[in-house]
């Protein structure tokens, strides 16, 4: 397993990734905003994490100007969870910005939890 910056080259595997996901994700992958997401993914902090010669994750993150790092996306495929890449991708994160807070915006709340992670109002502390 590694994890390396995002390119252009990558999106195919992510929108599969996020077909395979299902539903959920669909407001990224469908066609009305897939050039959108593209966009979005090119100009946010975004890494791969690759295993088996495969993308199997990602995270996607936003520098809010000195007030923190938001993630906004972080997903692993299911096949590859259970391996601590979702956490692997969190603390790329947190090396590459050790001077600023990190935090989540969550609709999966457990996982962040069992990752450690500290509730602050509507957001995760990461803090790895």
């Amino acid at each position: 397993m590694f994890i390396r910056k995002y390119t252009d080259e990558d999106k195919d595997s992510l929108f599969k990734l996020m077909r395979e996901e299902g539903e959920e994700w669909s407001t990224y992958y469908g066609d009305e905003n897939r050039e959108k997401y593209t966009h979005a993914l090119n100009n946010s902090i975004t890494y791969v994490v690759i295993a088996d010669d495969v993308i199997c994750g990602y995270i996607r993150c936003k520098d809010d100007d000195g007030f923190g790092i938001y993630i906004l996306d972080l997903l692993v495929s299911k096949q590859y969870r259970g391996r601590s890449y979702g956490r692997s991708l969190m603390k790329t994160i947190c090396d590459l910005f050790p001077n600023d807070d990190v935090y989540v915006n969550s609709d999966v709340d457990p996982y962040y939890e069992k990752q450690g992670c500290k509730r602050e109002g509507t957001i995760f502390s990461v803090g790895m």
